[in-house]
């Protein structure tokens, strides 16, 4: 039982020339993490080039009605992804509608012997912490990728000092997590840099201790806990496809917003080792105490 160093490959994605990782094509990429010590790479596609490199592939999708998990599940097995990271619904459904969702996951899972995973993120049936744990009550079964910046961003789990109370009520998310996609937000700002002022960096490491200590809680021996750094950029493309996740540096005379505050990458192998730090914690847990 282990913490596994993958990637997400958002975080490479539109690095400036002056990043750590900026490499002139993705097969470059690739194989540096492999280099580095990566095991997995997560991603919306690409999974061959993913295989070529050494890497094991991690999926990512979008399912938005029950009939399209079947299709994912089918596919990402048939292309040796790992598990399928979802963004599952829109964040509008009502409870009967998230109950047919978990329903479909549930049987695609079991019927093609694939891992489905749903994202705590905006935007989707998990964009609210008390619907969320409501739905794990009906469906105790599911599985979370916890990618804990849209709660604590988007609920401002700070709010009138109340961290520690509001941290409490993710516990049945963090014993069902599987999965982690590393960053750290702040009560504004979903992504910012780690020596940014304020308690956030303390208030993640808790979360993923919790988080560490679920996963180990159930797992049985062989298995992983994946913690892949997702650190993506202000805007990919030209022109540009606005994300607004990196807050950068504008340049007075040009404007230029891809120069950013940080190195992204320098950031995600940081991430790494407050990760390890945090599974030692937890896992000190789990061992007996020998006078």
């Amino acid at each position: 039982m282990r913490l596994r160093k993958d990637m997400n490959l958002g975080t490479l994605l539109a690095l400036p020339p002056t990043s750590s990782a900026w490499r002139s094509t993705l097969d470059e990429q690739l194989h540096m993490l492999r280099e580095q010590g990566y095991e997995g790479a997560q991603s919306w596609s690409d999974f061959d080039r993913i295989h070529r490199a050494g890497l094991l592939p991690l999926g990512m999708a979008r399912a938005t009605v029950p009939a399209e998990l079947d299709e994912i599940a089918r596919r990402h097995r048939d292309l040796g992804v790992a598990f399928t990271n979802l963004h599952l619904g829109t964040g509008f459904e009502s409870d009967d509608a998230m109950d047919t969702l978990a329903d479909a996951l549930l049987n695609a899972q079991a019927r093609h012997g694939h891992v489905l995973l749903v994202e705590t993120h905006r935007a989707t049936v998990t964009q609210d912490i008390w619907r969320t744990c409501r739905w794990i009550e009906r469906f105790p079964a599911l599985r979370f990728t916890a990618d804990l910046s849209h709660w604590y961003t988007g609920h401002e789990m700070i709010y009138g000092g109340e961290f520690e109370a509001r941290r409490r009520m993710l516990a049945p998310v963090l014993q069902r997590t599987t999965a982690i996609q590393g960053r750290i937000g702040n009560s504004g700002c979903i992504q910012c840099p780690l020596d940014a002022p304020g308690d956030q960096l303390s208030h993640f490491q808790a979360l993923w201790t919790e988080a560490c200590a679920g996963f180990l809680d159930q797992a049985q021996p062989g298995d992983v806990l994946s913690f892949a750094p997702e650190l993506l950029p202000m805007a990919v493309g030209d022109p540009p496809f606005w994300l607004h996740y990196q807050q950068n540096q504008r340049v007075v005379d040009a404007d230029d917003w891809t120069r950013e505050p940080s190195d992204r990458f320098a950031d995600a192998q940081a991430l790494w080792s407050i990760a390890q730090a945090c599974f030692a914690a937890a896992r000190s847990r789990q061992e007996p105490c020998h006078a």
